[in-house]
């Protein structure tokens, strides 16, 4: 499996060109490229360039729309909501950062929820925009069901990841942490059985509701909850917060995220904006008594802490060379 090292500004602005050749605005292009050169960069291969294709395609069949300016409100004191308008919830989500951060220095605590967007891909990229403008961070969304309850054998939610983002006090990211709340992310069953190899015990049954670790029978069966009924439960929290919470879609109605036609994936986003200092001042007194003492030990860190932006990455020479063909705009 040939890798190429590759710029990342490169990256970022072939992705904005492939956005835009399809019919994408170039403030949204631009919203989403971002948000694709941070996953690449970070290594979440799930949520980079691995989206791009289904993003471009979505985008020339309606599926997706890249030229609608979501619409940003305040219902109530401390409650933000955006209609995304069944576009990119990065774009939604940039449009009510400015509104949502006045509204945090105001109230100390409010809630964002995100309604009618395509998918947000990675969770933690949003959790960490609030955490680096000095507040927690909390976010919830769902996904296409793939996810059966303890015990059962057909898929009710979908992989329903949850983030938190906690600042520091020089103005970053003290740490963080983005984790689905199934088992493990659909892509890597996907990506198992595309190399023909096979998953752990526990990731998945079969459509019989047997475990199993062959990802074929995975793929027609369902995903297991992390941690089994706990897990189970923090799914379904997920499930209430970003679809019935933000009037968006359940996970049982969303189609797959990544086939080129259907309806809008129509998916939420629920996010929890606490300023650290509204009772009191030894927030991050508390945060460097933590900080300290995993430091203590040798081999432990603190998730999602100290990362230093690359400027390179490796990528595989077929998805570079993809990203080269979709930034020439659609095939004719």
């Amino acid at each position: 499996m040939e890798k190429i090292e590759v710029n990342l500004s490169e990256v970022e602005a072939l992705t904005e060109k492939a956005l835009t050749s399809h019919g994408a605005s170039v403030w949204i292009a631009k919203s989403v490229a971002r948000a694709v050169r941070t996953a690449e960069a970070k290594g979440n291969l799930i949520c980079g360039l691995y989206y791009l294709e289904s993003y471009c395609s979505q985008l020339i069949t309606g599926r997706v729309n890249g030229t609608v300016e979501p619409i940003v409100t305040l219902p109530k004191a401390a409650s933000i909501h955006v209609d995304a308008k069944f576009g990119f919830a990065q774009a939604a989500f940039e449009r009510a950062m400015p509104l949502t951060i006045e509204t945090a220095v105001k109230t100390g605590t409010c809630s964002l929820a995100i309604s009618h967007s395509h998918t947000c891909t990675s969770l933690g990229y949003f959790t960490e925009q609030i955490a680096k403008s000095g507040f927690i961070g909390i976010g919830f969304t769902n996904a296409s069901a793939v996810v059966s309850p303890p015990g059962g054998n057909k898929a009710i939610l979908g992989t329903n990841p949850i983030a938190m983002a906690i600042p520091s006090k020089n103005g970053d990211i003290a740490f963080q942490f983005d984790q689905s709340t199934s088992a493990i992310a659909l892509g890597k069953i996907t990506m198992a059985a595309s190399a023909g190899e096979a998953i752990p015990l526990g990731w998945a049954v079969d459509s019989n509701g047997n475990d199993t670790t062959d990802p074929n029978k995975a793929l027609k069966g369902s995903l297991k909850s992390s941690g089994d009924y706990k897990g189970w439960g923090f799914g379904l929290m997920t499930e209430v917060l970003a679809a019935a919470f933000t009037g968006s879609v359940n996970s049982l109605d969303v189609k797959g995220l990544k086939l080129p036609e259907g309806k809008p994936h129509n998916l939420g986003q629920c996010y929890l904006i606490l300023d650290p200092n509204t009772h009191g001042n030894s927030f991050f007194d508390r945060i460097d008594r933590i900080i300290n003492a995993v430091a203590e030990q040798e081999g432990t860190r603190l998730p999602g802490s100290n990362f230093i932006m690359p400027e390179f990455v490796k990528i595989e020479r077929k998805i570079l060379d993809q990203l080269n063909k979709l930034s020439k705009g659609p095939t004719k």
